[in-house]
């Protein structure tokens, strides 16, 4: 397998260190943005980077703050600080455009950082993207409970530790909420959506789809496929689809 990148540090202004690992090679770098309590030594995200490096492609891995390897408290986090450290290392590590790859929560983040910067974004890709999850993804008793309580405990099956949503995590979603409305991205854009998925219903592949003012977007159905998306055959499909998309804007 080919070497993984190496693993460093970048401190926002007040200090924080983000971890990130960066890949140098041709081509737009594609920026892996990790889900909801995951981090960049996911199955997916190391799949991409070898394949990247054997195919001289460019690459960032990263940790939001509070998460991985990167200074802070998880339960400080919102979908805003996240976004912007993501902005943040890649105005400071990158020069010239990007692809956006996002899992669950991060293909949310990807289509707000495309929004952000549409001039270096030439191409985002979706693994069961779930934008909107604070506003479909919470019972109204769920949402009474963040209100009066403040956070929301629940085991998962993804990990050893449980799932923590904080009133501060829900507030920003819904302040960045995107399916109402049509959503100005333009770059090419694939949809990679398992339709036995628990967490995200595959009809979401499909409303962002439709919101996308591209008209280059492919959304992937795979029949039996669950949220996670890491079997071997869902990363050859992965692999595929940023393979796919065209290496100048």
């Amino acid at each position: 397998m080919t070497d993984l990148a190496p693993f460093h540090f970048l401190a926002r202004p007040d200090g924080l260190r983000l971890a990130y690992r960066h890949r140098q090679g041709s081509g737009p770098t594609i920026v892996f943005l990790p889900g909801y309590m995951s981090d960049m030594e996911g199955g997916k995200a190391i799949a991409l980077d070898a394949w990247a490096g054997a195919c001289g492609r460019a690459m960032l891995r990263l940790d939001y703050s509070g998460n991985g390897a990167s200074d802070g408290a998880f339960t400080d986090g919102t979908l805003a600080i996240w976004r912007d450290d993501v902005l943040l290392l890649i105005d400071r590590l990158i020069e010239g455009p990007v692809v956006l790859v996002g899992s669950s929560m991060g293909g949310w983040l990807a289509l707000l950082v495309a929004l952000t910067i549409p001039d270096r974004v030439v191409g985002l890709v979706g693994i069961a993207a779930a934008p909107d999850f604070t506003d479909w993804g919470f019972t109204d008793a769920q949402k009474a409970q963040l209100r009066d309580e403040g956070q929301i405990v629940e085991p998962t099956p993804y990990g050893d530790q449980p799932y923590v949503t904080t009133r501060a995590f829900w507030e920003s979603g819904q302040a960045n909420l995107l399916l109402r409305a049509p959503i100005a991205i333009d770059c090419p854009v694939r949809l990679l959506q398992g339709q036995v998925d628990p967490d995200v219903p595959w009809s979401t592949a499909l409303d962002i789809a439709s919101a996308l003012r591209s008209s280059d977007v492919q959304t992937l159905l795979i029949k039996d496929g669950d949220h996670r998306l890491s079997r071997e055959s869902d990363i050859a499909l992965l692999i595929r689809a940023v393979a796919s998309l065209p290496e100048t804007s």
